[in-house]
């Protein structure tokens, strides 16, 4: 038995979630961005825009921008989660729209995964900026 205390893990120098917060704001406005894209498609394929469809794509679009502000909250991801489920939920009525839905729970799905990873490897002092 030693007298020196166990050697733990520095906090690294710049903090590594904050350039991760930064790619999932960039995620959320090109994911509201092609989402907003998708009202042509509910204007010709669908009901229109003025309808229940149009109204929540709308919606949707609005409230993946204003996710980016609270992005800092552990709740929000579960938001973001909820919102691509109902674009799936449009399989229903606009599959177009639901495939949007499809392909970027796969991409959070996958940031979620990289989190994780970005987040054990501080825990074990392992990422470059914790080197000495």
């Amino acid at each position: 038995m030693s007298t020196e205390p166990e050697e733990t893990p520095k906090p690294p120098a710049k903090d590594p979630m904050k350039g991760f917060r930064g790619v999932q704001a960039g995620t959320l406005i090109l994911e509201a961005i092609v989402v907003g894209l998708a009202l042509p498609v509910v204007a010709t394929l669908g009901s229109g825009i003025t309808s229940f469809q149009g109204w929540a794509v709308i919606a949707i679009a609005v409230a993946l921008v204003a996710c980016c502000g609270f992005l800092r909250k552990p709740w929000t991801i579960w938001v973001i989660l909820a919102l691509n489920v109902a674009l799936i939920a449009f399989v229903v009525s606009l599959v177009a729209v639901a495939v949007i839905g499809v392909l970027f729970l796969a991409v959070w799905l996958w940031l979620m995964w990289l989190r994780r990873d970005v987040a054990l490897r501080m825990a074990q002092g392992r990422l470059p900026s914790q080197q000495a």
